[in-house]
């Protein structure tokens, strides 16, 4: 086989040049710098949601409850004994009188939050007019009927209000709050 015939190719580019690989590290730079932010913060709402979760049982025992003020006191004080709590929630309490879930966060665990961040879910009652608060309702002397609603705000609660459900606001940032509690 005769070689000889065939050109040398000596000006023939292999590979990446240095200034090609430095445009690709500083491309992929640029995306990290921008996907790194994004991703804490969605760690931070996957962990509130947590919180979310264990309100159930709150809900469970003022929804359960909500017949008199004495009712609500009583069961208030027995969840808030065995108050469920987890690595991301430092507390889940519920005030006997206004019947307030107060989700309590570990700042430590979650990530960039303020320390004792919480989230308010508020009873309201639905009684053929407009929404109520649960303490309101105990209070009167028609007694508590009708159907049982959940405020839940964060550091607003811009979704609570657009609902007629004017609660009380929690400390914690609304970016990090599940959208009803926003």
């Amino acid at each position: 086989m005769n070689t000889s015939n065939k050109p040398f190719l000596a000006g023939v580019q292999r590979g990446f040049t240095l200034v090609e690989l430095m445009i690709v590290v500083a491309v992929i730079g640029i995306l990290a710098a921008l996907a790194l932010p994004a991703y804490q913060d969605y760690l931070i709402r996957s962990r509130i949601s947590e919180g979310v979760g264990l309100v159930a049982d709150a809900k469970v025992a003022v929804s359960t409850s909500a017949q008199t003020a004495a009712d609500l006191a009583a069961a208030a004080a027995t969840f808030n004994n065995a108050a469920p709590a987890s690595k991301y929630v430092r507390s889940v309490t519920v005030d006997g009188t206004t019947g307030v879930i107060t989700v309590t966060y570990n700042e430590a665990n979650v990530g960039n939050i303020a320390a004792s961040s919480t989230l308010l879910v508020t009873p309201y009652l639905q009684a053929g007019g407009a929404p109520i608060a649960l303490s309101v309702a105990l209070s009167s002397s028609g007694g508590s009927t009708g159907i049982l609603d959940w405020g839940c705000s964060s550091s607003t609660n811009v979704r609570s209000v657009a609902r007629g459900l004017d609660s009380a606001v929690g400390t914690l940032e609304s970016r990090y709050a599940p959208a009803e509690c926003r």
